[in-house]
């Protein structure tokens, strides 16, 4: 149940999905894969949207290069790991949720513990090799999946719902050369914002999510645009068939 507290926070949604949907989100636990460009928005916006329980995981700390873009790392952060700076920041947000950091690289070994029994999954890495290991989490446990990645001006998002759409092996086979890219920080922004959009509309119900969609943000030329994908017949990772 709500408390009136929370009724008064969240009075403006509670005008678009009610006091259920509302319930939903404080129920919810969202695991987010990284505490950089794209999952600074990410967990912020969920954060006072009212989602119970947000789990970050990200190695890094904090520099001088991340604030054009990080936006819950400030400069007086510089030296500290990024997973306590955006701890800090979302229990101060809003003191209502739970917040669990964890300042450790994801890897084979313990992405099913950081996992855990999560409602979501959400891809805010810079690297494909570990989005690998997430979208097979996913498959495997059965939790939904929400790709962002972003460069320069441009970025893409989609949803997985294991067993029943395009996993991310199946649109992306090879992961592309590492680098160090160019980034705005409007990208991010947008790119993470579109993704705690789908997580909110996954959680409460409502809407159409990026089901077998691909959707592609060039910021220069300000388009947004959606492209169909489809599982791809012998992935390795799911197979390329849908369950009934």
């Amino acid at each position: 149940m709500l408390l009136e507290r929370e009724r008064e926070r969240y009075a403006r949604q509670i005008l678009l999905f009610g006091e259920d949907g509302q319930e939903r989100l404080k129920k919810a636990k969202v695991f987010i894969a990284g505490a950089g460009g794209l999952g600074c928005p990410i967990a912020l916006y969920l954060a006072v949207a009212g989602v119970g329980e947000i789990l970050l995981a990200d190695r890094d700390i904090v520099d001088l290069t991340n604030l054009n873009r990080q936006v819950l790392h400030w400069e007086r952060d510089i030296g500290r790991l990024k997973a306590g700076s955006a701890e800090a920041k979302l229990r101060e947000a809003n003191p209502d949720i739970r917040v669990e950091a964890f300042a450790t690289t994801i890897n084979e070994a313990n992405v099913r513990d950081l996992v855990g029994d999560a409602d979501l999954i959400v891809d805010a890495m810079d690297n494909f090799p570990t989005r690998y290991l997430l979208n097979r989490e996913a498959l495997r446990s059965g939790i939904p999946l929400l790709h962002g990645a972003i460069r320069g001006f441009d970025g893409q998002v989609t949803t997985i719902i294991p067993g029943r759409t395009a996993c991310l092996e199946c649109l992306f086979p090879e992961a592309p050369p590492a680098e160090v890219f160019p980034v705005v920080g409007t990208t991010p922004g947008i790119i993470g914002l579109i993704q705690a959009n789908e997580a909110i509309k996954y959680i409460t119900g409502i809407g159409d999510l990026l089901l077998n969609r691909l959707l592609l943000w060039d910021g220069l030329a300000t388009t947004l645009e959606t492209y169909a994908v489809e599982r791809r017949s012998g992935c390795p990772a799911c197979g390329g068939e849908v369950r009934p």
